[in-house]
C-alpha cells in the first residue's frame, strides 16, 4: 500500500526538497499490516513491509485498512480527504514522539496524498 513512497517522495523529488531537514523513521499501520518508512534529509530512503519483531520508529500513524483505502482514493470522500479529518473522526491515530510529525505536518499530508492515483475528469 505504501511502496510507491520511494517513487513519490524519494531523493530528488520536490517533496524531498520540501523537508530537507527531516530525518526520522515512521511506522504506517493499515489494520494489522505494518510498513516502516525511513526518511533522510526529507527523502524516503526505504519502505519495508512487516511483520516486524521489534521495530524501532519515532512515530506511528495507524488507521484501519478501509480508511486508508478511502484516503488514497483519487477523490477521497469528505472526512477521509485529510489526515486530520481522519483523526477528528477517530479513524486515524498518531503515537510516539509526535514532534517530527507535527513540525512537518504539511509534508506528511502531501507525502501520503502523493500515493493517490490521479483523478481523471
Amino acid at each position: 500500500m505504501f511502496a510507491d513512497l520511494l517513487r513519490t517522495g524519494g531523493e530528488g523529488t520536490p517533496l524531498a526538497h520540501r523537508a530537507r531537514g527531516l530525518s526520522t523513521r515512521a511506522m504506517l499501520r493499515a489494520g494489522d499490516a505494518e510498513t516502516l518508512v525511513e526518511l533522510r534529509g526529507g527523502a524516503v530512503v526505504s519502505v519495508e513491509d512487516g511483520p516486524f519483531v521489534m521495530p524501532s520508529w519515532t512515530f506511528a500513524i495507524s488507521a484501519p485498512a478501509e480508511d486508508w483505502r478511502l484516503f488514497l482514493a483519487p477523490v477521497p470522500p469528505p472526512g477521509s480527504h485529510d489526515m486530520m479529518a481522519l483523526v477528528r473522526r477517530g479513524a486515524m491515530r498518531f503515537e510516539g514522539d509526535l514532534h517530527p510529525l507535527m513540525a512537518n505536518l504539511m509534508y506528511f499530508k502531501l507525502l501520503l496524498a502523493s500515493l493517490r492515483p490521479q483523478a481523471t475528469p
